[in-house]
């Protein structure tokens, strides 16, 4: 690092006020937007949202609780904090950095896919979250009445999907996760936008050795069905081996879910053009 940028980073502390500002605005300005990388889990970083900003991600993952009228964020009960909610970890941060870089997640970026895992009952839980999403008109894609406005952030609802709830909607800011089952859903695209599932109900291949020729037939024929129909693909549970990231970037699947935020970082701008 040159003496200049080590100024200008001292500087910037002291205008900005604050070590977590000085964070954001450089993770802001200086990372590579990954389409492909998907922080799965997210919440569980030190950072939520943040570090996988900090590392170029463009899409992240939140499973939701309903606790008496809030949302809130872990993967099970034992994890839940008052006031830890999707708002204050995602929505709010999310607004502030759009607001702060020309309207997109990352300046002249791509979009960004927040991912709601909803891990209560459906219905209940998709109407506090469909009325929470409301309040973020500004920055979230939409569907009203069938036709698709897209904004900074697509929000995609998983887990317990009430996916007739969600369809019902007149004006609805989410879209619902599908399964590798939903490949022949006539279902439209702005609806159903993502097929993912879970690796090993489909695949017995963990990363040692070559893919068997008929598990890599298998994955390229659901991303092509699934890319035919307009949607994107995403598996979960996948091992964490560059050798399995590899064969999904080469069938082309969208998404590569990882806990690993600096591993996937380095090994899609070390793989992909963009």
């Amino acid at each position: 690092m040159t003496r200049f940028r080590i100024l200008w980073i001292v500087a910037l502390i002291g205008v900005c006020g604050s070590h977590e500002r000085l964070l954001t605005q450089l993770d802001a300005d200086e990372v590579r937007p990954l389409v492909r990388a998907h922080a799965h889990n997210d919440y569980h970083h030190e950072r939520p949202l943040l570090d996988a900003l900090a590392h170029g991600f463009c899409n992240v993952e939140a499973d939701i609780f309903l606790v008496g009228d809030e949302l809130q964020v872990g993967h099970d009960r034992r994890e839940l904090r008052p006031g830890r909610t999707l708002q204050a970890l995602y929505l709010d941060p999310l607004r502030k950095r759009i607001a702060e870089h020309g309207g997109r997640v990352y300046r002249d970026g791509p979009s960004f896919t927040l991912l709601v895992d909803i891990k209560t009952g459906g219905p209940a839980t998709y109407a506090a979250l469909s009325a929470v999403l409301a309040e973020y008109a500004d920055i979230l894609s939409s569907v009203e009445e069938g036709k698709s406005t897209q904004r900074a952030v697509q929000v995609v609802i998983s887990g317990n999907r009430p996916i007739a709830d969600v369809e019902a909607q007149s004006l609805r800011f989410a879209g619902v996760d599908g399964r590798v089952s939903d490949l022949d859903s006539q279902a439209p695209a702005h609806l159903l936008p993502m097929i993912s599932d879970r690796w090993g109900k489909h695949f017995r291949w963990r990363g040692d050795g070559p893919i068997p020729p008929a598990e890599r037939q298998k994955l390229r024929e659901v991303v092509e069905k699934s890319h035919a129909a307009g949607r994107l693909v995403r598996f979960w549970a996948t091992p964490e081996k560059v050798e399995v990231w590899q064969e999904l970037l080469d069938a082309r699947v969208d998404l590569i879910n990882t806990d690993d935020l600096a591993g996937l970082q380095r090994f899609l701008e070390e793989h992909t053009d963009r």
